[in-house]
């Protein structure tokens, strides 16, 4: 289990795409609970954008070989909170990833970029990836206030995805929860949604088998199963 001085030290990591589908979950459920995280990655996003704005230059040709160096003595964890129990290639990749952030913030590159990659640009997270998929389909709905939710789901990538607009935060000590419908299940939790009136979050679960996404109002930390009618129900179009 990843323990909260771990989740602190992968902002850098989630800020520049660098975790794995499963890191990317876990890191995002931690940022529903953490203002700290979701204060450093918003710090560093920002930072991205102005970068973003410049010119992007070509980097020198030695910075390859800085940083592959100074990868082997970069932290991200101070020295009494490192886990043994880390597997080593997912330790490297955040202290890669711990690097590139700094190349990123002081070397003037594109952003989200690694100087290595010879001019090529991140891919598209796992959300894009969703909602650019050839078989995506969509369901809105509106809500008082002018709030809205889509939830888009493409059965190829058994990924949904729900991108809200001008969401309200939920009630004090309450939460956003979300679900998948599956059949002889029923509702599946599909995590908890960050509490921002503008968000993009991809689901937990398959949903390439569930009949619809629902979003329910739970106590805070969430709850194994609904204990309220779900606010909003996006039915996917099949029975179950």
């Amino acid at each position: 289990m990843t323990s909260p001085h771990e989740f602190h030290a992968m902002t850098g990591a989630y800020a520049v795409d660098a975790l794995d589908e499963l890191e990317r979950a876990a890191f995002e459920r931690h940022l529903a609970d953490c203002p700290d995280c979701r204060a450093e990655v918003a710090g560093l996003r920002e930072t991205a954008a102005l970068l973003a704005e410049t010119v992007a230059t070509e980097p020198p040709a030695a910075l390859r070989d800085r940083v592959l160096t100074g990868i082997g003595t970069v932290r991200p964890l101070p020295p009494e909170v490192r886990s043994t129990t880390r597997p080593p290639h997912r330790r490297l990749r955040l202290l890669a990833a711990a690097a590139a952030a700094v190349v990123l913030a002081g070397a003037g590159a594109a952003v989200w970029q690694q100087p290595w990659e010879d001019g090529t640009t991140q891919g598209p997270t796992v959300a894009q990836q969703v909602l650019d998929a050839p078989d995506a389909q969509s369901t809105s709905l509106d809500f008082q206030g002018g709030a809205s939710a889509t939830v888009t789901h493409s059965d190829s990538l058994d990924k949904a995805v729900i991108v809200t607009s001008k969401m309200p935060p939920p009630p004090e000590g309450k939460v956003y929860q979300l679900w998948l419908d599956q059949p002889g299940e029923g509702m599946v939790s599909a995590g908890l949604m960050p509490v921002e009136r503008d968000q993009t979050v991809v689901l937990d679960g398959a949903a390439g088998t569930a009949t619809a996404a629902g979003i329910t109002v739970e106590p805070e930390g969430g709850s194994p199963e609904p204990t309220t009618d779900p606010i909003a129900l996006f039915d996917f179009g099949r029975s179950g």
